[in-house]
């Protein structure tokens, strides 16, 4: 089978993490059996963050980012266009996307004749891809953003978020919890499956830390809470003074956590790494005692089993649809209140009390990735849901 991928999100060649959990699906289901090309809806508009000052140099680096590139064996196209400030408009996305994908289309078509769509998100990439190709089938994945974001905050988004659902054959959801808001925004009951991202799981994975480490390998924006975990750490200044924290990632939110640790006093003990290559970051957090990431709005979480692949217990917010499913599956998950700095901490403390038990933990954390959150797995579903789709099952 001949399958295309359109995302959004997707590794560019200046942030080669960004959507990586896209592409590592796309090369699940290649290693499963799927002939696959990616195509990406590549927005020109620099994000409104950008200084002012550097929004020229910022608008004309994404326009000359080449147009085709290879990406560990996968061809992937990338499609420019413009929009509106994302804030105000961003349900609409796929609209403003959709004639730059038609025109795209054809011409991939020649030298890739795909018989399946398959997008990541039902906005933009769902949206577009059923504006622009009505009549190829479409399979629409739900990562987070259509249930959380797009679907709940605008007519606009609601509206294109069902209608991409509506067309879709098959709908897949990364976690219980994001099927049942699927189904909720009117993804079809009977034709909405969960199929899990996954993570590799390495065959060693020794400890590299002087200190007692936490690690946090994350994009830094307010959902994530990283505050709470530096305020956990200053709870934690005097029943644990060689503890550490490693903040793996970057973001909006880097300069207002890095005055935090200033402010409370613990700055000496939280080190910012920044984003860092997708195989670095997990090596930084298997060297870790503890992935700590209490995030809102999770709907599944690939960091959790990236890291818990690793031995690394991981500790989630307690009520958030891929932290739960993750837990109730096996163990090496704790779950805390959203927002309680206190139960984060206690739940830190109890977890490092006993060297032996945390190793333990790690080793039962490793065994729940691998009987359940392989790629492998992942590779193979998503393969068995395109067969699904073109009637090969």
């Amino acid at each position: 089978m001949k399958v295309l991928v359109v995302a959004e999100f997707y590794p560019r060649v200046d942030d080669p993490v960004f959507g990586i959990w896209g592409h590592r699906q796309a090369l699940a289901a290649r290693d499963a059996g799927a002939d696959l090309q990616v195509v990406v809806l590549h927005r020109v508009v620099p994000p409104a963050a950008t200084p002012k000052a550097r929004m020229p140099s910022a608008a004309l680096a994404l326009w000359r980012h080449p147009r085709v590139r290879e990406v560990d064996g996968l061809t992937v196209h990338y499609v420019p266009f413009v929009s509106p400030p994302r804030s105000r408009t961003y349900g609409s996305w796929g609209a403003w996307a959709a004639p730059a994908l038609k025109r795209a289309l054809p011409r991939i078509r020649r030298e890739f004749p795909y018989e399946l769509l398959h997008a990541h998100n039902a906005v933009p990439a769902g949206d577009a891809a059923r504006r622009a190709d009505p009549r190829t089938p479409l399979v629409v994945s739900v990562h987070g953003g259509d249930v959380y974001y797009t679907g709940v905050r605008s007519a606009s988004g609601e509206r294109n978020v069902r209608a991409a659902f509506e067309h879709a054959r098959t709908v897949l959801a990364n976690s219980v919890g994001t099927a049942e808001r699927a189904v909720r925004l009117g993804a079809p009951p009977d034709r909405t499956r969960v199929v899990r991202l996954g993570a590799d799981v390495p065959p060693t994975s020794p400890r590299q830390y002087d200190h007692p480490t936490l690690v946090t390998v994350a994009h830094l924006v307010g959902r994530k809470r990283h505050q709470d975990v530096i305020r956990a750490l200053w709870l934690l200044r005097d029943r644990h003074p060689d503890l550490r924290y490693l903040v793996v990632g970057d973001g909006p939110e880097r300069s207002r956590l890095e005055q935090l640790a200033v402010d409370i006093g613990v700055a000496d003990r939280v080190e910012f790494a920044g984003q860092r290559p997708h195989r670095e970051a997990v090596t930084l957090a298997h060297g870790a005692d503890l992935f700590v990431m209490p995030s809102v709005d999770e709907a599944f979480g690939v960091a959790y089993v990236e890291a818990m692949a690793g031995g690394v217990p991981a500790i989630a917010s307690l009520g958030e649809p891929g932290p739960a499913e993750i837990a109730q599956v096996g163990d090496g998950m704790a779950l805390v209140p959203p927002g309680d700095v206190e139960a984060l901490a206690a739940e830190i403390d109890a977890l490092l009390a006993d060297r032996g038990d945390l190793g333990r933990l790690g080793s039962r954390a490793r065994a729940t990735v691998e009987r359940s959150f392989t790629w492998a797995r992942c590779g193979e579903a998503t393969v068995a849901a395109y067969d699904e789709v073109l009637g090969r099952r």
